[in-house]
Protein backbone atom coordinates (compact mmCIF):
# COMPACT_ATOMS: atom_id res chain seq x y z
CA UNK A 1 0.00 0.00 0.00
CA UNK A 2 1.10 3.53 -0.66
CA UNK A 3 0.07 7.02 0.41
CA UNK A 4 1.39 10.55 0.29
CA UNK A 5 1.61 10.77 -3.52
CA UNK A 6 -1.16 13.38 -3.80
CA UNK A 7 -1.29 15.24 -0.44
CA UNK A 8 -3.30 18.27 -1.52
CA UNK A 9 -4.80 19.62 -4.74
CA UNK A 10 -3.15 20.24 -8.12
CA UNK A 11 -3.29 23.77 -9.54
CA UNK A 12 -3.38 24.71 -13.25
CA UNK A 13 0.40 25.24 -13.15
CA UNK A 14 1.37 22.25 -10.98
CA UNK A 15 4.44 20.33 -12.10
CA UNK A 16 3.25 17.05 -10.61
CA UNK A 17 0.58 14.56 -11.63
CA UNK A 18 -0.50 10.94 -11.46
CA UNK A 19 2.79 9.10 -12.10
CA UNK A 20 2.75 7.28 -15.42
CA UNK A 21 4.08 4.21 -13.63
CA UNK A 22 0.73 3.85 -11.85
CA UNK A 23 -1.67 1.39 -13.51
CA UNK A 24 -5.17 2.78 -14.02
CA UNK A 25 -8.45 0.94 -14.54
CA UNK A 26 -8.41 2.24 -18.12
CA UNK A 27 -4.99 0.66 -18.75
CA UNK A 28 -6.12 -2.68 -17.30
CA UNK A 29 -9.24 -2.81 -19.46
CA UNK A 30 -7.62 -1.44 -22.60
CA UNK A 31 -5.20 -4.37 -22.47
CA UNK A 32 -8.27 -6.65 -22.59
CA UNK A 33 -9.60 -5.01 -25.77
CA UNK A 34 -11.86 -2.41 -24.20
CA UNK A 35 -12.44 0.98 -25.81
CA UNK A 36 -11.91 3.64 -23.14
CA UNK A 37 -13.09 7.23 -22.77
CA UNK A 38 -13.36 9.86 -20.11
CA UNK A 39 -15.48 12.99 -19.84
CA UNK A 40 -15.47 15.67 -17.15
CA UNK A 41 -13.08 16.59 -14.36
CA UNK A 42 -9.59 15.03 -14.45
CA UNK A 43 -7.62 16.84 -11.70
CA UNK A 44 -4.77 14.32 -11.67
CA UNK A 45 -2.26 16.66 -13.23
CA UNK A 46 -1.61 18.34 -16.56
CA UNK A 47 2.19 18.44 -16.75
CA UNK A 48 4.62 19.50 -19.46
CA UNK A 49 2.95 19.10 -22.87
CA UNK A 50 -0.03 17.44 -21.19
CA UNK A 51 2.08 14.49 -20.05
CA UNK A 52 -0.28 13.51 -17.21
CA UNK A 53 -3.56 13.79 -19.12
CA UNK A 54 -5.98 10.83 -19.49
CA UNK A 55 -4.74 9.98 -22.99
CA UNK A 56 -1.42 9.02 -21.35
CA UNK A 57 -3.18 7.03 -18.63
CA UNK A 58 -5.09 4.44 -20.68
CA UNK A 59 -7.95 6.48 -22.13
CA UNK A 60 -8.46 6.55 -25.90
CA UNK A 61 -10.45 9.79 -25.66
CA UNK A 62 -10.79 12.67 -23.20
CA UNK A 63 -13.31 15.49 -23.31
CA UNK A 64 -13.17 17.64 -20.22
CA UNK A 65 -11.45 20.10 -17.90
CA UNK A 66 -7.95 19.11 -16.72
CA UNK A 67 -8.58 20.33 -13.16
CA UNK A 68 -11.41 21.63 -10.98
CA UNK A 69 -13.71 24.09 -12.72
CA UNK A 70 -13.37 26.60 -9.88
CA UNK A 71 -9.63 27.00 -10.58
CA UNK A 72 -9.99 29.83 -13.04
CA UNK A 73 -9.37 33.59 -12.80
CA UNK A 74 -12.82 34.47 -11.48
CA UNK A 75 -14.28 34.33 -7.99
CA UNK A 76 -17.95 33.72 -7.22
CA UNK A 77 -18.60 32.12 -10.58
CA UNK A 78 -22.27 31.45 -11.28
CA UNK A 79 -23.74 30.48 -14.59
CA UNK A 80 -27.46 30.02 -15.04
CA UNK A 81 -28.76 31.30 -18.37
CA UNK A 82 -30.31 33.46 -19.51
CA UNK A 83 -30.05 36.04 -16.73
CA UNK A 84 -26.98 35.26 -14.59
CA UNK A 85 -23.55 35.95 -16.03
CA UNK A 86 -20.96 33.22 -15.96
CA UNK A 87 -18.10 35.09 -14.31
CA UNK A 88 -17.73 37.25 -11.23
CA UNK A 89 -14.67 39.25 -10.10
CA UNK A 90 -11.69 37.99 -12.10
CA UNK A 91 -8.55 38.67 -10.08
CA UNK A 92 -6.97 35.28 -9.40
CA UNK A 93 -4.15 35.54 -11.96
CA UNK A 94 -4.99 32.23 -13.64
CA UNK A 95 -5.83 31.33 -17.22
CA UNK A 96 -9.52 30.96 -18.11
CA UNK A 97 -10.82 27.43 -17.52
CA UNK A 98 -10.16 25.38 -20.70
CA UNK A 99 -12.10 22.57 -22.34
CA UNK A 100 -9.83 19.88 -23.79
CA UNK A 101 -10.38 17.27 -26.48
CA UNK A 102 -7.65 14.71 -25.84
CA UNK A 103 -4.67 17.11 -25.47
CA UNK A 104 -5.93 20.08 -27.49
CA UNK A 105 -7.79 23.08 -26.12
CA UNK A 106 -11.05 23.44 -28.04
CA UNK A 107 -12.55 26.25 -25.98
CA UNK A 108 -11.17 28.77 -23.46
CA UNK A 109 -12.95 29.82 -21.35
CA UNK A 110 -15.32 26.89 -21.34
CA UNK A 111 -18.99 27.72 -21.95
CA UNK A 112 -20.59 26.26 -18.83
CA UNK A 113 -24.22 26.39 -20.06
CA UNK A 114 -23.21 24.21 -23.03
CA UNK A 115 -20.83 21.89 -21.20
CA UNK A 116 -23.04 19.06 -19.94
CA UNK A 117 -25.03 18.79 -23.20
CA UNK A 118 -21.67 18.48 -24.95
CA UNK A 119 -20.52 15.78 -22.53
CA UNK A 120 -23.79 13.91 -22.94
CA UNK A 121 -23.62 13.95 -26.72
CA UNK A 122 -20.06 12.63 -26.71
CA UNK A 123 -21.02 9.89 -24.23
CA UNK A 124 -24.04 8.79 -26.26
CA UNK A 125 -21.99 8.73 -29.47
CA UNK A 126 -19.19 6.76 -27.79
CA UNK A 127 -21.63 4.13 -26.49
CA UNK A 128 -23.35 3.88 -29.87
CA UNK A 129 -20.03 3.52 -31.69
CA UNK A 130 -18.86 0.75 -29.34
CA UNK A 131 -22.18 -1.05 -29.82
CA UNK A 132 -21.90 -0.77 -33.61
CA UNK A 133 -18.33 -2.14 -33.58
CA UNK A 134 -19.16 -4.82 -31.01
CA UNK A 135 -16.37 -3.86 -28.63
CA UNK A 136 -16.58 -3.70 -24.82
CA UNK A 137 -16.04 -0.27 -23.32
CA UNK A 138 -15.19 1.74 -20.22
CA UNK A 139 -16.73 5.20 -19.96
CA UNK A 140 -15.59 7.24 -16.96
CA UNK A 141 -17.96 10.20 -16.52
CA UNK A 142 -16.56 12.51 -13.83
CA UNK A 143 -19.27 15.14 -13.52
CA UNK A 144 -18.50 18.66 -12.30
CA UNK A 145 -21.89 18.69 -10.56
CA UNK A 146 -22.58 19.64 -7.80
CA UNK A 147 -19.14 21.02 -6.90
CA UNK A 148 -19.25 24.73 -6.17
CA UNK A 149 -19.63 26.97 -8.11
CA UNK A 150 -22.77 25.56 -9.65
CA UNK A 151 -23.94 25.97 -13.22
CA UNK A 152 -26.62 24.48 -15.45
CA UNK A 153 -27.74 24.54 -19.07
CA UNK A 154 -30.76 26.48 -20.27
CA UNK A 155 -32.93 23.36 -19.99
CA UNK A 156 -32.38 23.09 -16.23
CA UNK A 157 -31.71 26.67 -15.08
CA UNK A 158 -34.39 27.93 -12.70
CA UNK A 159 -36.30 24.65 -12.72
CA UNK A 160 -35.62 23.45 -9.17
CA UNK A 161 -37.16 24.58 -5.89
CA UNK A 162 -33.72 23.92 -4.36
CA UNK A 163 -32.23 26.90 -6.23
CA UNK A 164 -28.87 26.81 -8.04
CA UNK A 165 -27.74 23.67 -6.23
CA UNK A 166 -30.94 21.92 -7.21
CA UNK A 167 -30.64 23.05 -10.82
CA UNK A 168 -27.12 21.63 -11.03
CA UNK A 169 -28.22 18.39 -9.36
CA UNK A 170 -31.17 18.08 -11.74
CA UNK A 171 -28.86 18.43 -14.72
CA UNK A 172 -26.61 15.74 -13.26
CA UNK A 173 -29.62 13.49 -12.78
CA UNK A 174 -30.58 14.15 -16.39
CA UNK A 175 -27.12 13.18 -17.64
CA UNK A 176 -27.31 9.85 -15.78
CA UNK A 177 -30.67 9.29 -17.44
CA UNK A 178 -29.18 9.95 -20.86
CA UNK A 179 -26.44 7.37 -20.26
CA UNK A 180 -28.99 4.74 -19.23
CA UNK A 181 -31.15 5.60 -22.24
CA UNK A 182 -28.14 5.23 -24.57
CA UNK A 183 -27.47 1.75 -23.16
CA UNK A 184 -31.11 0.80 -23.67
CA UNK A 185 -31.26 2.14 -27.23
CA UNK A 186 -28.12 0.26 -28.22
CA UNK A 187 -29.14 -3.05 -26.66
CA UNK A 188 -26.47 -2.89 -23.97
CA UNK A 189 -28.53 -2.42 -20.81
CA UNK A 190 -28.31 -6.07 -19.73
CA UNK A 191 -24.59 -6.44 -20.51
CA UNK A 192 -23.26 -3.28 -18.86
CA UNK A 193 -22.39 -2.53 -15.25
CA UNK A 194 -23.18 1.05 -14.24
CA UNK A 195 -21.43 2.19 -11.06
CA UNK A 196 -22.31 5.54 -9.52
CA UNK A 197 -20.60 7.14 -6.53
CA UNK A 198 -19.05 10.36 -5.20
CA UNK A 199 -15.62 11.45 -4.00
CA UNK A 200 -16.22 13.21 -0.68
CA UNK A 201 -18.82 14.77 1.56
CA UNK A 202 -20.41 18.19 1.07
CA UNK A 203 -18.56 21.48 1.24
CA UNK A 204 -20.67 22.94 4.03
CA UNK A 205 -18.71 26.21 3.99
CA UNK A 206 -20.98 27.03 1.03
CA UNK A 207 -24.03 26.47 3.24
CA UNK A 208 -27.09 25.63 1.11
CA UNK A 209 -24.95 25.92 -2.03
CA UNK A 210 -22.58 23.22 -0.82
CA UNK A 211 -24.90 20.31 -0.08
CA UNK A 212 -25.82 18.62 3.18
CA UNK A 213 -24.39 15.72 5.15
CA UNK A 214 -27.72 15.18 6.93
CA UNK A 215 -27.23 13.54 10.32
CA UNK A 216 -23.56 12.76 9.61
CA UNK A 217 -20.90 14.80 11.40
CA UNK A 218 -19.02 17.57 9.52
CA UNK A 219 -18.24 17.44 5.79
CA UNK A 220 -15.52 17.63 3.17
CA UNK A 221 -11.92 17.74 4.37
CA UNK A 222 -12.53 15.87 7.63
CA UNK A 223 -12.28 12.20 8.56
CA UNK A 224 -15.68 12.25 10.24
CA UNK A 225 -18.48 10.35 8.49
CA UNK A 226 -19.81 13.53 6.87
CA UNK A 227 -16.52 13.93 5.06
CA UNK A 228 -15.85 10.33 4.10
CA UNK A 229 -19.12 8.46 3.66
CA UNK A 230 -20.66 8.66 0.17
CA UNK A 231 -23.57 7.04 -1.62
CA UNK A 232 -22.98 4.33 -4.20
CA UNK A 233 -25.28 2.61 -6.68
CA UNK A 234 -24.39 -0.48 -8.72
CA UNK A 235 -26.84 -1.21 -11.56
CA UNK A 236 -26.87 -4.21 -13.87
CA UNK A 237 -30.30 -5.54 -14.86
CA UNK A 238 -30.45 -9.31 -14.67
CA UNK A 239 -27.17 -9.59 -12.77
CA UNK A 240 -27.55 -7.40 -9.67
CA UNK A 241 -30.69 -7.94 -7.60
CA UNK A 242 -32.47 -4.74 -6.50
CA UNK A 243 -31.94 -3.89 -2.87
CA UNK A 244 -29.88 -2.04 -0.29
CA UNK A 245 -26.69 -3.18 1.43
CA UNK A 246 -24.92 -1.80 4.47
CA UNK A 247 -21.74 -3.74 3.74
CA UNK A 248 -18.45 -1.85 3.86
CA UNK A 249 -16.93 -0.84 0.52
CA UNK A 250 -14.56 1.80 -0.81
CA UNK A 251 -13.65 3.41 -4.12
CA UNK A 252 -10.34 1.58 -3.58
CA UNK A 253 -12.29 -1.58 -4.38
CA UNK A 254 -13.43 -0.52 -7.86
CA UNK A 255 -10.21 -1.49 -9.67
CA UNK A 256 -10.00 -5.07 -8.32
CA UNK A 257 -13.73 -5.55 -8.90
CA UNK A 258 -13.64 -4.43 -12.53
CA UNK A 259 -10.45 -6.40 -13.15
CA UNK A 260 -12.20 -9.57 -11.97
CA UNK A 261 -15.28 -8.94 -14.11
CA UNK A 262 -13.15 -8.27 -17.21
CA UNK A 263 -10.78 -11.18 -16.58
CA UNK A 264 -7.85 -8.76 -16.37
CA UNK A 265 -4.69 -9.43 -14.39
CA UNK A 266 -4.15 -7.17 -11.40
CA UNK A 267 -1.09 -4.89 -11.46
CA UNK A 268 1.95 -6.34 -9.76
CA UNK A 269 1.79 -4.01 -6.76
CA UNK A 270 0.30 -4.32 -3.28
CA UNK A 271 -3.33 -3.21 -3.48
CA UNK A 272 -5.53 -2.21 -0.57
CA UNK A 273 -8.72 -2.84 -2.56
CA UNK A 274 -10.97 -5.91 -2.65
CA UNK A 275 -13.13 -7.60 -5.26
CA UNK A 276 -16.72 -6.64 -4.41
CA UNK A 277 -18.28 -9.42 -6.51
CA UNK A 278 -19.67 -11.15 -3.39
CA UNK A 279 -21.59 -7.99 -2.49
CA UNK A 280 -22.80 -7.37 -6.05
CA UNK A 281 -23.66 -10.91 -7.14
CA UNK A 282 -23.27 -13.41 -4.33
CA UNK A 283 -23.63 -13.80 -0.62
CA UNK A 284 -23.87 -10.10 0.06
CA UNK A 285 -20.90 -10.19 2.45
CA UNK A 286 -18.09 -7.74 1.76
CA UNK A 287 -14.48 -8.97 1.83
CA UNK A 288 -13.61 -5.54 3.24
CA UNK A 289 -13.86 -5.46 7.01
CA UNK A 290 -11.59 -2.50 7.76
CA UNK A 291 -11.10 1.01 6.42
CA UNK A 292 -8.30 3.44 7.22
CA UNK A 293 -9.03 7.17 7.06
CA UNK A 294 -6.32 9.66 6.16
CA UNK A 295 -6.59 13.48 6.13
CA UNK A 296 -6.21 15.52 2.91
CA UNK A 297 -2.46 15.87 3.53
CA UNK A 298 -1.30 12.62 5.15
CA UNK A 299 2.12 12.10 6.66
CA UNK A 300 4.12 9.24 8.08
CA UNK A 301 4.32 10.76 11.57
CA UNK A 302 0.58 10.81 12.24
CA UNK A 303 -0.50 7.89 10.05
CA UNK A 304 -4.17 7.06 9.79
CA UNK A 305 -6.44 9.52 11.60
CA UNK A 306 -9.22 6.98 12.04
CA UNK A 307 -9.85 3.26 11.61
CA UNK A 308 -13.12 1.48 10.99
CA UNK A 309 -13.48 -2.21 11.79
CA UNK A 310 -16.92 -3.61 11.10
CA UNK A 311 -19.45 -1.27 12.68
CA UNK A 312 -16.91 0.42 14.96
CA UNK A 313 -14.79 3.47 14.19
CA UNK A 314 -11.90 4.83 16.26
CA UNK A 315 -10.53 8.37 15.85
CA UNK A 316 -6.87 8.73 16.84
CA UNK A 317 -6.63 12.28 15.47
CA UNK A 318 -9.29 14.78 14.48
CA UNK A 319 -9.00 18.12 12.73
CA UNK A 320 -11.44 20.65 11.31
CA UNK A 321 -11.53 21.87 7.72
CA UNK A 322 -12.51 25.17 6.12
CA UNK A 323 -14.61 23.11 3.71
CA UNK A 324 -16.71 22.17 6.76
CA UNK A 325 -17.19 25.67 8.14
CA UNK A 326 -20.57 27.30 8.93
CA UNK A 327 -22.04 24.26 10.71
CA UNK A 328 -22.92 24.68 14.42
CA UNK A 329 -20.40 21.98 15.36
CA UNK A 330 -17.06 23.65 16.17
CA UNK A 331 -15.21 20.35 15.69
CA UNK A 332 -15.83 20.75 11.96
CA UNK A 333 -14.43 24.25 11.50
CA UNK A 334 -11.19 25.14 9.76
CA UNK A 335 -9.66 26.80 12.83
CA UNK A 336 -10.17 23.69 14.96
CA UNK A 337 -6.60 22.37 15.34
CA UNK A 338 -5.20 18.90 15.01
CA UNK A 339 -6.19 17.04 18.17
CA UNK A 340 -4.73 13.68 19.27
CA UNK A 341 -6.97 11.22 21.13
CA UNK A 342 -5.43 8.67 23.46
CA UNK A 343 -7.40 6.55 24.03
CA UNK A 344 -9.16 7.15 20.73
CA UNK A 345 -12.74 8.27 20.33
CA UNK A 346 -14.75 5.11 19.64
CA UNK A 347 -18.17 5.02 17.99
CA UNK A 348 -20.69 2.37 16.99
CA UNK A 349 -21.70 3.59 13.53
CA UNK A 350 -24.74 1.34 13.30
CA UNK A 351 -26.43 2.83 16.34
CA UNK A 352 -24.65 6.21 16.23
CA UNK A 353 -23.80 7.22 12.63
CA UNK A 354 -23.58 10.86 13.77
CA UNK A 355 -20.57 10.01 15.98
CA UNK A 356 -22.06 11.67 19.05
CA UNK A 357 -21.47 9.08 21.78
CA UNK A 358 -17.94 7.95 22.58
CA UNK A 359 -18.21 4.37 23.83
CA UNK A 360 -15.10 4.79 25.98
CA UNK A 361 -16.74 7.63 27.91
CA UNK A 362 -19.75 5.58 28.96
CA UNK A 363 -18.35 2.75 31.02
CA UNK A 364 -16.94 0.50 28.33
CA UNK A 365 -17.41 -3.20 28.97
CA UNK A 366 -15.19 -6.16 27.99
CA UNK A 367 -16.72 -6.42 24.49
CA UNK A 368 -15.91 -2.78 23.64
CA UNK A 369 -12.39 -3.06 25.06
CA UNK A 370 -11.80 -6.18 22.94
CA UNK A 371 -12.98 -4.30 19.83
CA UNK A 372 -10.56 -1.49 20.62
CA UNK A 373 -7.73 -4.00 20.99
CA UNK A 374 -8.54 -5.49 17.57
CA UNK A 375 -8.70 -2.05 15.95
CA UNK A 376 -5.32 -1.09 17.37
CA UNK A 377 -3.82 -4.33 16.06
CA UNK A 378 -5.24 -3.69 12.57
CA UNK A 379 -3.87 -0.14 12.65
CA UNK A 380 -0.37 -1.30 13.58
CA UNK A 381 -0.31 -4.01 10.91
CA UNK A 382 -1.61 -1.66 8.22
CA UNK A 383 0.83 1.14 9.01
CA UNK A 384 3.74 -1.31 9.02
CA UNK A 385 2.88 -2.17 5.40
CA UNK A 386 2.21 1.41 4.30
CA UNK A 387 4.85 3.14 2.18
CA UNK A 388 4.81 6.88 1.55
CA UNK A 389 5.56 7.67 -2.07
CA UNK A 390 7.10 10.78 -3.58
CA UNK A 391 4.79 13.75 -3.13
CA UNK A 392 3.68 15.16 -6.48
CA UNK A 393 2.49 18.34 -4.75
CA UNK A 394 6.02 19.09 -3.48
CA UNK A 395 7.19 19.39 -7.08
CA UNK A 396 5.70 22.86 -6.97
CA UNK A 397 4.21 25.08 -9.63
CA UNK A 398 5.29 26.79 -12.83
CA UNK A 399 2.95 29.48 -14.24
CA UNK A 400 4.25 28.62 -17.72
CA UNK A 401 2.50 25.23 -17.45
CA UNK A 402 -0.95 26.81 -17.27
CA UNK A 403 -2.82 25.72 -20.43
CA UNK A 404 -3.25 28.49 -23.02
CA UNK A 405 -4.91 28.11 -26.41
CA UNK A 406 -2.79 30.97 -27.81
CA UNK A 407 0.69 30.23 -26.38
CA UNK A 408 2.38 33.29 -27.93
CA UNK A 409 -0.30 35.82 -26.91
CA UNK A 410 0.15 38.67 -24.44
CA UNK A 411 -0.54 39.69 -21.77
CA UNK A 412 -0.93 36.34 -20.08
CA UNK A 413 -2.97 34.89 -18.55
CA UNK A 414 -5.96 37.00 -19.63
CA UNK A 415 -5.16 36.72 -23.36
CA UNK A 416 -5.71 32.95 -23.37
CA UNK A 417 -9.08 33.03 -25.09
CA UNK A 418 -10.39 31.18 -28.12
CA UNK A 419 -13.39 29.19 -29.24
Amino acid sequence: MRSGVYPGVFDPGSRGGLPLSEVTIAELLKAEGYATAMVGKWHLGLGINGSFLPTHQGFDHFLGVPYSHDQGPCQNLTCFPPNIKCFGTCDQGLVPVPLLWNQSIVQQPVSFPDLVPRYNKFSRDFIADCARRGVPFLLYYASHHTHYPQFASREYAGQSRRGPFGDALSEFDGSVGELLQALQENGLANTTLVFFTSDNGPSTMRMARGGSSGLLKCGKGTTYEGGMREPAVAYWPGRISPGVTHELASTLDILPTLATLAGAALPKVALDGYDLSPVLFGSGKSPRQAMFFYPPSPDLLHGAFAVRLGKYKAHYFTQGSFHSDTTPDQACHGLTPLTPHLPPLLFDLESDPAENYDLLQSGAGPEVLQVLKEIELQKVLFEQSMEFGESQIRKGKDPALQPCCAPSCAPKPSCCRCS
